[in-house]
């Protein structure tokens, strides 16, 4: 009897541990794989209270306990109102929001991590405003046949992986697929972000990457994370060559986080001579910390500066020495944030904003409607505008913006926000009274010779916005 019931001891304990390890999930953010055998592994930032950072997983855990399979579901609401007044409701130069005075569906997201052994992978779908609005900005589906754009809209991140743990500290995955990009700082997913309408930074670098993603966990604190991918926020290839970039995430504390993502690529569809490089590079710190307290309980601040430039096949990067010819084209921008937690970090309020140029307008968000510069659906060889905002070589552009919100978190679920932005520009480039559409703001409308779309150098808005994650 006695050994009889040793065995069975030692039965169940072996089962107890193999439903603990299988029960053993990625982070949300994808950055590190595990396994059955996850547990006797080291894990990069392993104990590091992540939810405070703008840009990442608020939650401290998944409500999920799923063998093999974690599953995430999002869902991001809002409804806005721009003090310009647009007959036709549409938002200019935002990915965030798209329609004024009217609520609407943002994103729903659906999907979850898949680990098997050391194989992993990530499914999340996309369903919403979002669906359409950040594929438009994709030129790569005009080239050739089969529209990657309708293929790949309603995915947002879809690749396959194997987690290699017995290199480095912490081990190295590889994986193939849609992901998501870390330049700008912001996530794509609104759930993680400390303000809800992104400053210019975030909004005019990419949100996604398509192709080869290589982490490496080289210490407690270290991660560097090649990439090989098609180009800058593209599903397909502008040129021959594939676009090169590296994250590289530095937390000594977890209080302290810094980054630099670095890309170099050729992102103008036949210019196979003009290159692009881009350097995004963050500081976040949290400078007060006491979670218990009823009045304020956190502190922290984000702040982020990018630059990068164009070369080659008529235009100089940096160098502005002939500008008729050879015009300068880059991008220099900043961003900074700071945010308040009150109430045992249930309720917050954060203030920013941030500045750009950016010569050559190849980042800008361009105009929609009859402002439109991209190709016409129906003949490719025309605009869709038939006033459409130039991005011509030497163009300027220059803008501005801040903004302030509250927000309250019931639990790690739930988040509602309110908040104010101000954003302005040096040309004629956000929706006024008269919109982009048509005198009525309908696109049935026809369009007087006389008509012209109605953009003005800044705007006011407010968002309200609902967000939920499990």
């Amino acid at each position: 009897m006695k050994r009889t019931k040793m065995a069975f001891l030692a039965v169940a304990a072996f089962m107890l541990t193999q439903k603990a390890n299988a029960q053993a999930t990625n982070p949300s953010d994808g950055t590190q794989g595990t396994s059955t055998e996850a547990s006797a592994e080291k894990v990069t930032w392993d104990g590091f209270d992540m939810s405070w950072e703008n840009g990442s997983d608020r939650r401290d855990s998944s409500v999920f306990h799923i063998p093999y399979f974690t599953p995430s579901i999002m869902v991001d609401c809002n409804a806005t109102h721009s003090f310009n007044n647009p007959i036709d409701h549409t938002v200019v130069g935002s990915t965030a929001i798209s329609r004024n005075d009217e609520m609407t569906i943002s994103a729903v997201n659906l999907g979850g991590d898949f680990t098997f052994g050391n194989a992993r992978g990530r499914i999340m779908t996309q369903f919403g405003d979002r669906a359409i609005v950040v594929p438009r900005n994709d030129l790569s589906p005009y080239r050739g046949q089969y529209s990657l754009a309708d293929a790949y809209r309603y995915l947002d991140e879809a690749y396959a992986g194997y987690h290699f743990k017995n290199i480095f500290y912490g081990g190295m995955n590889v994986d193939f697929g849609l992901f998501m990009s870390y330049i700008g700082l912001n996530s794509y997913y609104q759930e993680e972000n400390w303000e809800y309408q992104a400053s210019f930074t975030s909004d005019n670098t990419p949100w996604f990457f398509n192709g080869i993603r290589i982490q490496m966990f080289l210490s407690k604190t270290l991660k560097v994370e090649p990439w090989i991918i098609n180009g800058w926020q593209s599903y397909g290839m502008f040129n021959q060559l594939p676009g090169l970039g590296c994250n590289v995430t530095w937390r000594p504390n977890e209080k302290l986080k810094l980054l630099t993502n670095d890309y170099y690529g050729t992102d103008a569809a036949g210019l196979i001579g003009r290159h692009r490089f881009h350097s995004d590079n963050s500081f976040l710190y949290r400078y007060f910390n006491n979670r218990q307290s009823k009045g304020l309980s956190r502190s922290a601040l984000s702040a982020t500066v990018d630059f990068g430039y164009e070369k080659g096949d008529g235009v100089n990067g940096f160098n502005n020495s002939d500008p008729v010819n050879n015009p300068a084209q880059y991008f220099v921008n900043w961003m900074v944030y700071n945010k308040m937690w009150f109430c045992k970090n249930h309720l917050g309020w954060y203030i920013g904003g941030g500045w750009m140029t950016n010569p050559g307008r190849y980042l800008v968000l361009a105009p929609t409607g009859d402002a439109s510069p991209f190709p016409n659906q129906y003949n490719p060889t025309q605009p869709a505008g038939t006033h459409p905002f130039t991005e011509n070589p030497g163009d300027q552009f220059t803008g501005w913006d801040c903004s302030t919100g509250l927000s309250w978190t019931p639990n790690q679920s739930i988040e509602f926000k309110l908040e104010w932005v101000h954003r302005e520009a040096s040309v004629n480039y956000f929706a006024g009274p008269g919109g982009v559409t048509s005198p009525t703001g309908y696109t049935y409308s026809p369009l007087p010779g006389t008509w012209a779309p109605d953009l003005v150098k800044s705007e006011n808005r407010v968002i309200a916005a609902f967000l939920f994650r499990l």
